[in-house]
């Protein structure tokens, strides 16, 4: 969503759930609050800085007070872009434009992101058929909404001492999931259960 009020020009970029990005105009100047903070106009106060015009024209050293003079004298600003180098580099720019197509690219590539969760499947070393039966359909759906699986099997009291019959558990888990997922990590004990990992399968 995108407001816009005069006096003040706030623009408020929203992705969905994510974290806002406010972009404040007041005075010339374009206040940023996001992850990388750029100095800007009267903030510059370099004694020397290189100075990129808004074509990308080198237009050499020169103090900070000039080159603000040079942006401003354009209706745009003086935007300090590489402060590691020496002299510092600085770009004239419309920065109000820039933060505008920044929180744009910033909320596009959110959007191409696709987020992978874990999801856990437990399992009891005596598990009876119908409950297997239904954690493999359980862990099926899982795996094909692209989620990676954790299956963890656990010993009840004398039980863990025949970690063998979890490892068996779960070679007959691996194998019913064969057409929806591959084995990540093999398995391996932790505490008093044995866990494996599964990846989606992927199509080719």
């Amino acid at each position: 969503m995108i407001f816009f009020i005069y006096l003040y020009t706030c623009i408020v970029v929203s992705a969905g759930n994510s974290a806002l990005t406010f972009v404040l105009f007041y005075n010339r100047r374009c206040l940023k609050i996001s992850k990388q903070e750029l100095q800007i106009n009267e903030d510059i106060r370099d004694k020397e800085i290189l100075v990129i015009d808004a074509d990308g024209t080198k237009l050499g050293t020169m103090s900070a007070k000039d080159a603000q003079k040079l942006a401003f004298d354009q209706d745009l600003d003086l935007v300090k872009i590489a402060p590691q180098a020496t002299p510092p580099v600085c770009r004239i720019m419309d920065y109000g434009k820039y933060c505008f197509e920044q929180a744009k690219r910033e909320k596009e590539a959110r959007k191409n992101q696709k987020v992978v969760s874990i999801k856990e499947i437990r399992m009891f070393s005596t598990i009876d058929t119908h409950d297997f039966e239904t954690k493999v359909n359980q862990a099926v759906k899982f795996l094909q909404s692209g989620d990676k699986l954790k299956v963890s099997v656990r010993f009840r009291k004398r039980a863990i001492a025949h970690p063998e019959l979890g490892s068996e558990l779960l070679d007959r888990f691996k194998e019913a999931l064969s057409d929806a997922g591959t084995v990540d990590k093999p398995a391996k004990m932790e505490g008093r259960s044995i866990v494996m990992f599964v990846n989606p399968k992927t199509n080719k």
